[in-house]
């Protein structure tokens, strides 16, 4: 009886000592064992792990994969823009032993290396990289922050910058600048409209041109538009004949005008006296007698022939 119960105290105590060694390693999760402080190399999976009570002690070390932000870092872009600056890592661990031994805390060591990796891509980048470049920025940072933690049994899955917070002068000024291109492409459009509208009205015109219905028809279609509004619009059609007839007359009238008489070289080039004497008007010149004689008979033969007397003399 003594003996019975001996064996079943020692059976006792063994399952407890093996219930002391029992571990459950979850689907997520390995398991690290460390014998009298030394890693085994063997990681043990998921289910149950036995360990030596006394000698073994196990690390559990997740192996999902990790979201951790990273924290706004104000620094100076390339082109002297002082900006905030926040970022997401994502990361796992491919060695469960090498993340437990070399180094003391993987998860805040990770995020160190992307703060400063931040403040670094933020140094060597430019504002509009920053702001529309942000896929070669993520690779940049993914190679930076992967370097080292390869060393830690960490991959760096992927980081992605989350925002960009400018000053409020800056975005002031970009503001302004993004409307002067807006403007700027608007007078752009315009000015295209009008070049394709002015070669429209060309064509138009020369079709006009060799067809000179056209441009009555026309006229009397604007008519018909005019006349279908409600409105105290007066038109007046005036013949377009009638002002090519003017066009034509005055044209013909500018080609018919004199062209001025050329003043001879000797003419304007000869010199104009200071001073002249006045000149008298030259003396009557007397008749002879016999002239006189002659007239003074054939007016009194005409005052004869009309019963006048004789003139005196």
């Amino acid at each position: 009886m003594v003996v019975i119960d001996a064996l079943i105290g020692i059976l006792v105590l063994g399952v407890a000592w093996l219930s002391l060694g029992v571990r459950v390693v979850k689907q997520y999760e390995r398991g690290v064992v460390f014998r009298f402080g030394r890693a085994l190399g063997h990681v043990r999976g998921p289910g149950l792990a036995f360990i030596a009570p006394v000698a073994d002690r196990l690390q559990k070390v997740n192996m999902q994969i990790v979201t951790m932000p990273v924290p706004a870092q104000e620094g100076i872009t390339r082109d002297n823009v002082t900006v905030r600056v926040d970022a997401v890592v994502y990361f796992k661990v491919i060695d469960p032993v090498r993340a437990v031994v070399d180094v003391q805390d993987y998860l805040f060591a990770v995020g160190q290396v992307a703060q400063t990796s931040l403040r670094s891509i933020i140094g060597k980048s430019d504002l509009d990289d920053l702001l529309s470049n942000r896929e070669r920025l993520n690779q940049g940072l993914e190679v930076m922050i992967d370097s080292p933690a390869l060393g830690w049994g960490i991959h760096i899955d992927r980081v992605e910058i989350k925002d960009v917070a400018l000053p409020e002068t800056m975005k002031r000024s970009m503001s302004r600048q993004a409307e002067a291109e807006r403007e700027r492409r608007a007078r752009v459009i315009t000015a295209d409209g009008e070049l394709q509208a002015s070669q429209k009205l060309a064509d138009a015109a020369a079709a006009m041109s060799k067809t000179p219905a056209a441009l009555q028809l026309r006229l009397l279609q604007t008519m018909v538009e005019v006349a279908a509004e409600k409105n105290s619009t007066v038109v007046l059609p005036f013949p377009v004949e009638l002002l090519r007839f003017l066009e034509q007359s005055t044209t013909v009238t500018a080609g018919q005008r004199p062209a001025a008489t050329p003043v001879p070289e000797q003419a304007a080039a000869a010199p104009v006296p200071a001073e002249r004497a006045p000149t008298m008007p030259p003396a009557p010149r007397e008749a002879p007698a016999e002239q006189l004689t002659a007239d003074r008979a054939t007016v009194d033969d005409e005052r004869a022939a009309t019963g006048r007397p004789p003139q005196a003399s």
